[in-house]
């Protein structure tokens, strides 16, 4: 009997315990995640009052009635503070940090996540595309930044995809005529050429500018974060924390071992259609070339936004930065907000008397650790920025500068001028070629599931 109620207390007191270890456990787990939620909530309003909550490009929607809140797709997202889980439930804390890397679509187990372009109340101009990525002209597709896909792996796969579709539909081959020509030598048109080239398509990709079209006007040192995309011909091709040097040097190897012809420097003016179908390309420099079909893989910001201002047209002024270590010993203004007026300004800051302009009070838009670099420059008095303020007028060895908050003018020493005041999307081409452009509203994005991260 003693035995009986010495086994019974025995195993009464293991289930007590382990009990009170679960219960313990569940509990500090619980505790645990209320103080990560608020942590995340706090940095979610932190969010709203530097106006980094509102997303300005592609961005990721979580729809809360799926979401599970396993955390997948804040453990794949290579940016910080991006997404976070409050409350058992997905939320998007810094919209203005993302990419458009897609990792975060990737990782969900529940499909809870799509991405979007444009929101319910802030619209995004975008040429309407159908889903094969042909445009309202029969025979013209767009593929890349300029439908609304600015990374690099899902620009590449939007104009391999667009070959696929496009050479469905493929015209049969006529003497003196090209059965495709993709605008723009970008990763979005150096895929599709790849793919066109392994089809046996006849091609030439024109480009405004440099071959790698908007990562060109990336300064030199630049990283680009991306995942591994599939090229046709070459294969799997990773670019992790890669120089945008190290990839404009790929891409001109891959072009030169597939004799690929990239023409730069060939700025189309005007597609016009002929009457025997097919279309006519005109080039600013006088070329004109006869294609099937055309791919625009053109960026949305190939046009600079100008200040309008007097002297922006003297020669010292500058949209890009290419080189900065050409610029040694000047004074030299940088104007702009974002990411890229930031990290040129910091690039130039070690060899130059640099000022930084920005027009508000603060940096709402920068990621956070340019933000962080920023802050550290100013503290060891690398670079002046001077918030509030608009460049009014360039003269050839000063600007003049007006100080919002003070209502003041002020005159500083300059040699060289750099703004980043964003890009135009080339409207007026895109009507003149008769292709409808929409305003869209939380645009659903088209990027394929990773079929690896499905359970």
């Amino acid at each position: 009997m003693d035995f009986l109620i010495d086994l019974l207390l025995e195993t009464w007191f293991i289930y007590t315990v382990t009990f009170l270890i679960c219960f313990g456990l569940v509990f500090f787990y619980m505790v645990h995640e209320k103080n990560k939620s608020k942590e995340i909530q706090k940095k979610i309003e932190e969010a709203k009052e530097l106006g980094r909550f509102e997303p300005i490009s592609l961005h990721p929607f979580i729809d809360l009635d799926s979401c599970i809140g396993s955390g997948a797709c804040v453990r794949a997202c290579p940016e910080e503070d991006v997404i976070g889980v409050v409350n058992g439930k997905a939320s998007v804390i810094n919209a203005t940090s993302c990419i458009g890397h897609g990792a975060c679509f990737h990782a969900c187990p529940v499909e809870a996540i799509s991405l979007r372009i444009g929101t319910e109340t802030r619209g995004v101009d975008l040429p309407h595309i159908q889903p094969n990525y042909e445009t309202n002209i029969p025979g013209i597709f767009i593929a890349g930044e300029l439908g609304g896909m600015g990374l690099i792996k899902n620009s590449i796969e939007q104009g391999v995809q667009a070959i696929n579709y496009l050479s469905e539909k493929r015209l049969p081959s006529t003497p003196g005529r090209l059965d495709l020509i993709i605008v723009g030598a970008g990763p979005a048109g150096i895929g599709a050429g790849l793919n066109a080239l392994q089809r046996g398509l006849t091609f030439e990709i024109l480009e405004q500018d440099s071959l790698g079209g908007t990562v060109f006007t990336f300064p030199r040192e630049k990283v680009i974060m991306t995942r591994p995309v599939d090229l046709p011909i070459y294969g799997k091709v990773k670019f992790f924390n890669t120089s945008k040097q190290e990839v404009l040097t790929f891409w001109k190897t891959l072009i030169k071992d597939h004799q690929i012809t990239v023409r730069e420097h060939t700025k189309v003016e005007s597609i016009l259609p002929l009457p025997e179908g097919g279309f006519r390309i005109k080039a600013a420099n006088g070329e004109e070339f006869e294609a099937n079909q055309i791919l625009l893989a053109l960026g949305r910001r190939g046009t600079p936004r100008k200040l309008n201002i007097p002297g922006e047209d003297l020669p010292k002024v500058f949209y890009r930065l290419l080189e900065p270590e050409h610029f040694q010993n000047m004074d030299i203004l940088v104007v702009g907000g974002g990411d890229s007026a930031v990290e040129s300004a910091m690039l130039l800051m070690d060899t130059n008397r640099v000022t930084l302009s920005y027009r508000s009070e603060k940096f709402a838009r920068i990621k956070p650790q340019n933000q962080k670099n920023l802050e550290n420059a100013i503290e060891k008095g690398k670079l002046q920025v001077i918030l509030n303020s608009e460049a009014r007028e360039i003269k050839e060895k000063s600007v003049l500068l007006w100080k919002k908050d003070q209502n003041t003018q002020e005159t500083i020493p300059n040699d060289r001028v750099f703004i980043f005041a964003g890009g135009e999307l080339p409207l007026p081409f895109l009507k003149n070629i008769g292709i409808n452009v929409e305003k869209k509203f939380g645009k659903v994005v088209r990027v394929h599931k990773s079929k690896s991260k499905k359970s």
